[in-house]
């Protein structure tokens, strides 16, 4: 196993457990402990994890980028429901939209009227959440289950097919020089196809996020039309991306 996948590897644990040691990372990746403290050392000079007696522990627990398996997060809830709202405001009958997976894009679900449209999303909690509404048209491009989201190479051939009018893609991180990110590489392909796809991309994220870097970038700030974020972003952060040429809604 490369590195790189060691390092998605310790961070999705982390996702789970909260916490990891450096007996249990061995024996799960089949490395040795040496090769475990060297993979944490460089986890934690990415500001991802903090290093503890025997093992680690996340840097930023409210930065998980996928969400718990049995329930979705609800931290920073009201700046999430906020966005929701603005990104509500993009979306009209008869659309055709995507819905990444995350907490954020389930307050947009949650938000969406029992109306004419086409959702297609990879989360099984958007899913569960629009299931009920019978005028929306639900797709699901399929895959196999990675905690809430479906992710495989038959959903990404199924979305680039699709005519797809808006996405809203979910971020980790989102940074000046490294873009938009996240931890978990099984995750990257789709969220390139609705990138690649779609005819407007908007990235949701709430002001803890920017500044911020996880793992790995699926996207350039550039590749988004706009940003929806929450009116707590500190004005001179977003006078640095505006100065940038990201729009910021």
């Amino acid at each position: 196993m490369n590195p790189l996948r060691r390092y998605e590897k310790i961070m999705e644990y982390l996702l789970t457990h909260k916490e990891v040691t450096v007996a249990d990372l061995s024996q799960q990746l089949q490395v040795t402990g040496k090769t475990i403290r060297e993979d944490l050392t460089k986890l934690e000079e990415q500001g991802l994890i903090v290093r503890v007696h025997g093992g680690a522990v996340l840097a930023q627990t409210d930065h998980f980028g996928i969400l718990p398996s049995k329930e979705p997060l609800v931290k920073h809830n009201d700046e999430k429901s906020e966005i929701a709202h603005k990104a509500l405001d993009h979306i009209h009958s008869g659309d055709i939209i995507a819905l990444d997976g995350g907490s954020t894009t389930l307050q947009i679900a949650r938000g969406l009227e029992d109306r004419s449209l086409t959702v297609i999303t990879n989360d099984v909690h958007i899913i569960g959440e629009l299931a009920s509404k019978t005028n929306i048209r639900l797709v699901v491009p399929g895959g196999y289950r990675v905690r809430n989201m479906l992710a495989g190479p038959e959903g990404v051939a199924y979305v680039k097919e699709l005519n797809i009018q808006k996405a809203f893609i979910s971020a980790t991180g989102v940074h000046l020089d490294h873009g938009l990110t996240i931890y978990t590489g099984e995750l990257i392909p789709f969220k390139r196809a609705l990138i690649e796809t779609s005819r407007t991309v908007y990235a949701v994220a709430d002001h803890h996020k920017f500044g911020q870097t996880a793992l790995r970038t699926f996207s350039s700030l550039q590749e988004v039309s706009g940003i929806i974020t929450d009116t707590k972003l500190a004005r001179e952060m977003m006078e640095q991306y505006q100065a940038a040429g990201v729009t910021l809604i």
